[in-house]
């Protein structure tokens, strides 16, 4: 394993990505508003918020998929305008796979649509497989390995393309519990190793804190804005019972429940629900 870290290493280097007043609207509706980050080179960053605050949204630009409105993208100093082989997205749904390839054909893809040569498609497969663990997969289909293993044969696929910034949509949410807590240890694991710049989202807490280098939390939406971003400096692996940790969760919660509460306050509902707590009463 030591020596295919290493020939990545020697590959993939991170790229810096910067928003600045971004704004992105659908017809009417604003979804983000005056969003500015600056993401350092190699950085693991997590954008967490309440659901619907435009957290996917706002990756999806980054991703040259979704247009901005308002403010610019850039990345390495070149603007996002579409998507670009700098940029590498790793999606919540691993149908995102080819079944009727199998997972070395998978990975080979990008590579070869690049027009590498077969044997550059082969050594880059073998490669990005070893560095997460599934060499021994690649002549399997993706409907022949679980969950957490297709999420993986998604991440190596990204990396074959050897991309400066990977863009990771909740590629969890569908696992349960304790495959979820593999790939989070895995995740941490593949991106040292590569040394590319991670953009995550999620809406859980913990595992922002066990991955991150800093924390970007947003408001609710609509109109949603970066509310606060927390640096996270914890040793790797991180322990969650780490009194820096508990701390960290507890401003965490705060910040987001705050935005939960005006969510519901904007809909209405927060009143209710105060209501009908009394009636029980």
């Amino acid at each position: 394993m030591t020596e295919v870290v290493e020939t990545a290493l020697s590959k993939v280097r991170g790229a810096a990505l910067c928003a600045d007043g971004v704004g992105i609207r659908f017809d009417s509706f604003q979804a983000v508003q005056n969003i500015s980050l600056d993401i350092a080179a190699g950085e693991f960053l997590c954008l967490l918020g309440p659901s619907g605050c435009g957290k996917s949204t706002l990756l999806s630009a980054m991703a040259g998929f979704v247009t901005v409105d308002e403010g610019s993208l850039s990345v390495g100093g070149a603007r996002i305008t579409g998507p670009d082989p700098e940029l590498g997205m790793v999606f919540q749904s691993s149908e995102a796979l080819f079944d009727w390839m199998t997972v070395r054909q998978n990975v080979a893809f990008g590579p070869r649509m690049r027009g590498a040569s077969r044997a550059e498609q082969a050594k880059l497969a073998d490669e990005y497989l070893g560095l997460v663990g599934l060499r021994h997969c690649a002549d399997r289909f993706p409907g022949q390995l679980s969950g957490g293993m297709r999420q993986r044969v998604q991440i190596a696929r990204v990396l074959a393309n050897e991309p400066g910034v990977v863009l990771m949509d909740e590629p969890f949410g569908a696992l349960d519990a304790q495959t979820r807590q593999v790939m989070q240890e895995e995740t941490d694991r593949i991106w040292r190793a590569s040394g590319c710049t991670v953009v995550f989202v999620t809406h859980d807490i913990d595992e922002a804190i066990l991955l991150a280098d800093r924390i970007a939390v947003m408001t609710a939406g609509p109109a949603a804005s970066v509310k606060s971003v927390y640096p996270v400096d914890l040793p790797r692996p991180r322990d969650e019972d780490d009194p820096s940790a508990v701390e960290l969760r507890r401003q965490l919660r705060e910040d987001i429940g705050e935005e939960v509460r005006k969510a519901l306050r904007d809909q209405g509902l927060d009143d209710a629900s105060r209501d009908a707590e009394e009636d029980d009463r």
